[in-house]
């Protein structure tokens, strides 16, 4: 019973001792301290690099806008990533923790799990390359595997893709392989035009061809006057003239839908139609003899 008194005691005059509760209060406010400064410091630093980005938009000797989206994105994952470990081993050494000692330990322990680790490794090396040959950028239309969509953030571990109806696909760089960038080289619009057989093929192709001498003045995504290549198939009730036209990175869709419009709505003018299905029946009586 006197033990446990005893015990009971010592407990007491622990908890209820001046010094100790002091230097919780003087750790905890280290901690609040420190998480704050840290906040504050990556916004700065945040704001710092996109600033510098700016000062080098104005600058006649410059990168690609792509390139600079991708490595201000990868300079502030870094400034993140080193401020909180920072952060990290000071607060450890306010609730005195022998941080050297600590992080000994932490390098046998890290070179042990390192072989384990091969696929993070792997990821890492993999993003460094991905930025260092410039495969492809932040804001780029990529397709990777079964993901396509426009990258939103190249880290050194995963890469973001957003596809066009919402969804963020995390990806680990080691697992991209062969990757398509549909952002870097000029794009070409595709538009196949239906008329019917009974058309006269020489007028259709006149007013198609007039058309198009307008359209570069239009759209400002248009690179080269799209063309009329002529007679691409000859279907089963239309006959298929094909237009082509080369334009800015991604921009193939929004142009073909324009020019599919234009096309129809100019054929309308000049009154030739565009084929629908038909079904024609014969009604054959047996003759009697």
């Amino acid at each position: 019973m006197n033990t446990i008194e005893n015990l009971w005691n010592e407990v007491l005059e622990y908890i209820t001792d001046g010094k100790l509760w002091v230097n919780i209060g003087e750790g905890l406010l280290k901690i609040v301290l420190i998480t704050i400064v840290s906040t504050i410091f990556i916004r700065i630093g945040k704001l710092a690099i996109s600033k510098i980005f700016l000062f080098r938009g104005k600058s006649p000797i410059r990168i690609s806008e792509r390139r600079e989206n991708t490595l201000s994105k990868l300079l502030e994952n870094i400034l993140t990533y080193v401020v909180y470990f920072i952060a990290i081993i000071m607060i450890l050494e306010a609730v005195s923790i022998n941080v050297g000692a600590l992080l000994a330990g932490a390098g046998i322990v890290g070179l042990a799990v390192g072989f384990g680790a091969q696929s993070l490794v792997k990821d890492i090396i993999t993003g460094f390359f991905i930025i260092f040959e410039d495969q492809f950028s932040v804001g780029d239309h990529i397709r990777v595997a079964a993901f396509e969509g426009t990258v939103e953030e190249i880290g050194l571990r995963t890469t973001k893709i957003k596809n066009w109806t919402g969804e963020l696909h995390i990806i680990p760089n080691g697992s991209i392989v062969e990757v398509t960038n549909f952002s870097i080289h000029n794009s070409m619009a595709v538009v196949d035009v239906s008329i019917s057989f009974e058309t006269d093929i020489p007028e259709a192709e006149r007013v198609i061809q007039d058309l198009l001498t307008e359209i570069p003045d239009k759209y400002e995504d248009i690179v080269t006057p799209p063309e009329l290549l002529g007679i691409q198939t000859l279907g089963a009730s239309e006959i298929i003239l094909r237009v082509v036209c080369e334009v800015e990175p991604m921009r193939h869709f929004h142009i073909a839908r324009m020019l599919r419009k234009d096309i129809k709505m100019r054929l309308d003018e000049h009154g030739i139609e565009i084929p629908y299905p038909r079904m024609v029946m014969y009604n054959r009586k047996e003759q009697v003899s």
